[in-house]
C-alpha cells in the first residue's frame, strides 16, 4: 500500500507538470503545424517572471503565476513577430522554424543566465505541507499543481469549442487556404495561438520550478516528455495529451520505483515505440482529419 502511495503521489506530481508543458506544445502543433522548440525555453521565462515578481518586487507568492500567464502571452506574440510571422508561408516552414525555434530558445536561455546567473533559484510559488496518507504525504503542492493543470486543460478546450476565435483557430488548422477565402485573417489567428500557448507555457513553467530548482536549462527536459506525450496521445489533440501525461507519469514513476530510477525514462521511449509500430497516429489519434 506504502508503494502504492509513492507512485500516485509521484505520478500525479509529474503529471500535472507534464500535461500543462504538453498543452501548451499540442495548442501550437494543432493550430499552426509548428514544433516549438523554444518551449523548454519559455517555461524558464515563465519560472523566472514568478521569482522576479515575488523575490525582487515583494508581491505575493500567488502572484507569481498570473505574472507568468502575463509574460508568457508576452513572449508568445514576441515569437511571432520575430520569427513565425516571416516563415509561415514559406514551402519548407515545417522544417524551418523547428530550426529557428532552436535559435530562440538558445538566445532566451542566455539572456536568462546573463540576468539570474546559473545559481539554482527556488520557487516562490510553493506551499508547504500536505495530507497524510497512511505513511506517505500527498502534498498541498501537487494537489496546486493537478488543478492548475486541470484548469489550463479546461479553459483551453472551452476556447477551441466554445468561442468565435477558437472556431477560426480549428477553421484555419483544417485547411488555410480556405478558412483565407472565408474571410479569417490567418495571421491574426498564428498571434492569438502564440500568445495562448505562451500562456500556458509560462503557467507550466511555474508548475516545473515549484518541485525542482530553477535554472535557465530547466526547461530542456519538460519539453522531451511533452514531445513524447504529445506523439503518444496524437499531435495537436489537446484533451488526449492531458490524459496521457497522467498516463505516462505514472508508467514512469512505477517503472522508477520497481526496477530503479535510470529505467523511468527508457521506459517512456520504449514505450513510444510500441505505441507508434501500433498507431502510427497516436494512441488516441485519428488516421485522417485535422489537428485540433
Amino acid at each position: 500500500m506504502t508503494g502504492f502511495l509513492v507512485v500516485f503521489e509521484s505520478g500525479l506530481s509529474q503529471g500535472a507538470i507534464y500535461a500543462a508543458a504538453a498543452i501548451a506544445l499540442a495548442m501550437v502543433w494543432g493550430a499552426m503545424g509548428m514544433l516549438n522548440m523554444a518551449q523548454g525555453a519559455f517555461l524558464a521565462v515563465g519560472g523566472y517572471a514568478s521569482f522576479a515578481v515575488v523575490s525582487t518586487l515583494g508581491f505575493p507568492w500567488w502572484m507569481g503565476l498570473p505574472a507568468a500567464i502575463i509574460v508568457g502571452a508576452f513572449i508568445g506574440a514576441c515569437l511571432y513577430y520575430s520569427t513565425v510571422k516571416w516563415m509561415y508561408r514559406a514551402p519548407s516552414y515545417d522544417t524551418n522554424i523547428v530550426i529557428a525555434t532552436v535559435g530562440v530558445a538558445i538566445v532566451v536561455e542566455n539572456g536568462l543566465l546573463k540576468i539570474f546567473t546559473a545559481y539554482a533559484k527556488r520557487q516562490p510559488f510553493h506551499v508547504d505541507g500536505g495530507i497524510l496518507l497512511d505513511t506517505v504525504t500527498l502534498r498541498y503542492q501537487t494537489l496546486i499543481n493537478t488543478a492548475v493543470a486541470l484548469i489550463l486543460m479546461l479553459v483551453v478546450a472551452w476556447l477551441l469549442n466554445r468561442t468565435r476565435t477558437g472556431t477560426a483557430i480549428r477553421a484555419v488548422s483544417l485547411d488555410r487556404e480556405a478558412a483565407e477565402l472565408m474571410g479569417v485573417s490567418v495571421q491574426k489567428i498564428y498571434l492569438q495561438s502564440m500568445v495562448i500557448a505562451g500562456a500556458i507555457a509560462g503557467a507550466s513553467g511555474v508548475l516545473l520550478t515549484s518541485v525542482i530548482p530553477m535554472s535557465p536549462y530547466v526547461g530542456h527536459d519538460a519539453l522531451l516528455k511533452a514531445a513524447i506525450i504529445c506523439v503518444i496521445a496524437g499531435l495537436g489533440n489537446i484533451p488526449a495529451a492531458f490524459a496521457a501525461a497522467f498516463i505516462l507519469a505514472w508508467v514512469e514513476t512505477s517503472v522508477s520505483f520497481l526496477a530503479g530510477a535510470r529505467f523511468g525514462f527508457p521506459a517512456l521511449l520504449l514505450l513510444v515505440i510500441i505505441v507508434l509500430l501500433w498507431r502510427p497516429y497516436g494512441l488516441f489519434g485519428r488516421s485522417q482529419g485535422g489537428r485540433v
